[in-house]
């Protein structure tokens, strides 16, 4: 598994989005105490760095050494490589668990296990997610083709978690409500461009086959977007929030 994220780990880091700020003070208003997170499947770090500024300690894994050389260092993050369901890490730390575009890859009844374990009593489990990026009217269907190709031809069983905005996947902890967020960008098309490569798709479609279908697409787009330079692109966030109350 480590692999599968390895090799575009520069990518991810450059051009995966960050997460809006409404999102996490959605997040925060539930915690009981803000000592320490643990930012599972932290990839470059992104949640991590975040979660960095509003508590004392954060602890971070992954089990891709490529992706954490290039996430964010600050004194209270702590990387550590490390599987999802079998952290070793100390028992009734945590205040916030959070995962972020990764819990459709895990066993998540070993995965909740662990959080049972590793969590403090009223912890609080944030799934976060994202959706496929929108553009315009004209340049969605380019996109979902490109989705479609690039996964159609390589899809995991797992992605139809996050292909139904984890709203299918086990919750099995007291669910809070959370509202519809969409996060908003000013991007340009090599920005995008940048964003397809991140696909792990797109990479094994690139090593086995010798063919990229990014170039057909972003041909396509540049015919549908106004200003390639500058365009308007938003990221639907889907976010599941629990108590941990065992």
């Amino acid at each position: 598994m480590a692999s599968r994220f390895s090799k575009q780990a520069d990518l991810y880091a450059k051009y995966r989005p960050d997460y809006p700020e409404d999102m996490y003070d959605i997040i925060f208003n539930h915690i009981a105490s803000n000592k320490s997170a643990w930012d599972c499947a932290t990839g470059s770090g992104q949640v991590a760095k975040y979660l960095s500024n509003h508590f004392d300690e954060v602890l971070a894994t992954d089990i891709s050494k490529e992706q954490l050389s290039h996430a964010p260092k600050k004194d209270n993050i702590q990387y550590q490589i490390a599987r999802a369901e079998d952290s070793e890490l100390a028992e009734n730390k945590f205040d916030l668990i959070t995962v972020a575009q990764a819990i459709h890859w895990f066993n998540v009844d070993q995965f909740y296990q662990e959080v049972r374990r590793v969590a403090k009593h009223d912890a609080l489990l944030a799934v976060i997610g994202y959706g496929m990026v929108r553009v315009n009217a004209a340049a969605n269907p380019i996109i979902d083709e490109l989705y479609e190709e690039a996964f159609g031809t390589y899809y995991d069983k797992n992605r139809t978690y996050l292909d139904e905005e984890y709203k299918t996947i086990p919750f099995p902890f007291d669910e809070i409500a959370t509202p519809h967020i969409i996060n908003t960008y000013q991007w340009t098309l090599n920005q995008l461009e940048g964003y397809f490569n991140s696909w792990s798709a797109i990479q094994k479609i690139k090593t086995e086959q010798d063919y990229n279908p990014i170039n057909k697409t972003i041909k396509k787009l540049e015919a549908k977007i106004t200003n390639p330079q500058n365009f308007e692109v938003q990221f639907p966030i889907f976010l599941r929030l629990g108590q941990i109350n065992e």
